[in-house]
């Protein structure tokens, strides 16, 4: 059988019920197991994805009120790849490739598709499932099903008798959406008690004030579609919300900026990696995840002298000053705003 999976989380499923050699192409979001990429990519997103997080907001927005394509589907590349069965989503028309997107790029002769619709783990696991079906492994979809069962479990158990903390997950930062989906019930097997989002209901944006009246013991930033390094950027869009150092997760030290990509917001199997993210952020869990999937919004925050060094080149119309804490030479933001664009290194100050 030869399988295109239009969807990163279909990819990740195929491999895990030993079916990966079936793979014949991808979408442009599949990455993981690495191997994957050497794959045709089927798809590519239809506008720059590189943009500020506001500005892709506004045009996902704009394209779809026009009917516009959110993705590229390579029709006539899939039809050369003679699929006998292709993996889509039908959950979110935003998050990645539907059955529709793949209906208005052209006819593409498939014997078999399979739409995913999750919006909970028992929807995830009928996804699994449905996978297994169509390939004819049933059996090995049913294990693959209770062993991350019982993985999860496993966490739930070590960290039952923990206090549970309030926390707040963003899914998006211009504008905020509080996750929701599989999320919340993530949360509460990793020992958490999430005060914004829920479960298995699609998540929509929300005011910053309801966040700083909920006012979180920790805030968890994950971006649907960022990777860590991609998360890191949204930091001066943080700390230019209202009230973001006077938060009391950002005083108290306990927010942290992830890989929304691969873990948070991917409806597969890393399901269960997540929560023992969400443990070790929350509890010290030993998953090994800092630095990989997550790290600390302390590291990166900048002091209160940096920030007058800051204030003063801008006022000054210089275009960078030295930080007093690590003696790097950093761009202001009013350099950046003249230059006009944004070059996708992560600058502190970057209004793109």
């Amino acid at each position: 059988m030869r399988i295109v999976s239009l969807l990163a989380s279909g990819t990740e499923i195929v491999c895990a019920l030993g079916a990966g050699d079936r793979l014949v192409g991808r979408s442009h979001e599949c990455d993981n197991p690495p191997w994957v990429a050497a794959l045709p990519a089927c798809t590519a997103p239809a506008f720059d994805v590189n943009m500020p997080s506001g500005r892709i907001d506004a045009e996902v927005r704009r394209r779809l009120k026009a009917g516009e394509p959110l993705y590229h589907v390579d029709t006539a590349l899939i039809d050369s790849l003679a699929p006998d069965l292709l993996i889509s989503q039908e959950h979110c028309e935003v998050c990645a490739v539907t059955p529709a997107d793949v209906e208005r790029a052209g006819c593409v002769r498939a014997g078999q598709v399979v739409a995913l619709r999750a919006g909970s783990i028992g929807g995830i696991y009928e996804g699994i499932r449905a996978i297994g079906g169509a390939l004819g492994l049933d059996r090995e979809a049913d294990g693959l099903v209770d062993s991350i069962g019982r993985r999860i479990d496993t966490v739930r158990q070590a960290v039952a008798h923990r206090r549970r903390p309030s926390i707040v997950m963003l899914e998006w930062t211009d504008p905020i959406f509080a996750m929701g989906n599989w999320g919340p019930e993530l949360v509460e097997a990793a020992g958490g008690q999430l005060s914004l989002g829920e479960p298995g209901m699609h998540s929509s944006a929300i005011d910053w004030q309801r966040v700083r009246d909920v006012a979180p013991e920790w805030l968890i930033v994950a971006p649907c579609g960022f990777d860590l390094a991609r998360t890191r950027r949204e930091v001066a869009t943080l700390e230019a919300l209202p009230g973001w150092d006077e938060l009391r997760a950002v005083t108290e030290g306990k927010v942290v900026l992830a890989d929304g990509n691969r873990y948070f917001n991917r409806s597969g199997t890393t399901i269960v990696e997540t929560v023992e993210i969400l443990a070790e952020i929350l509890h010290g869990y030993p998953a090994g995840q800092r630095g990989k999937a997550w790290t600390s919004y302390a590291r990166h925050k900048v002091s209160e002298a940096a920030r007058q060094r800051h204030a003063v080149a801008c006022e000054r119309h210089r275009p960078t000053y030295v930080d007093p804490d690590t003696g790097y030479t950093v761009f202001t933001a009013g350099f950046l705003r003249e230059r006009g664009y944004c070059c996708g290194n992560g600058c502190r100050h970057c209004p793109w």
